[in-house]
């Protein structure tokens, strides 16, 4: 039987979400993309809570006309800057199945550059 992209993806997610756990003091930054946009959420995985989220349907980046790289890069920019406010500096980095690449790696790099550590 033929497995779809989707069904891969998922059984990459779930090895990965296996190992990796966010807590209140060092929350799981998670990524979703789809083929328009990008989401970021910081979760607490004990009390299964997002503290903190993101995406580029947000009205002033909607708006824009931005490349998705570029769109990334300011949900990663987001994201930090509500982590700071937040009092998170530490987060683990959840990928959710989706090579670490082009807007996914964007996002990242740009929440490190805004001052998140993972």
């Amino acid at each position: 039987m033929m497995k779809s992209k989707k069904d891969k993806r998922q059984k990459v997610r779930f090895k990965i979400r296996k190992r990796i756990v966010g807590s209140q003091e060092q929350p799981r930054l998670a990524v979703f993309r789809s083929n328009n946009e990008i989401y970021a959420q910081l979760i607490d995985d004990g009390s299964s809570t997002t503290l903190a989220a993101a995406s580029s349907r947000e009205g002033d980046l909607s708006e824009d006309k931005l490349t998705r790289i570029e769109q990334a890069k300011s949900v990663g920019k987001m994201i930090a800057d509500r982590a700071k406010s937040a009092g998170i500096n530490n987060v683990v980095f959840d990928r959710g199945g989706f090579l670490y690449h082009g807007r996914v790696k964007a996002l990242a790099d740009a929440a490190r550059l805004a001052g998140l550590n993972f």
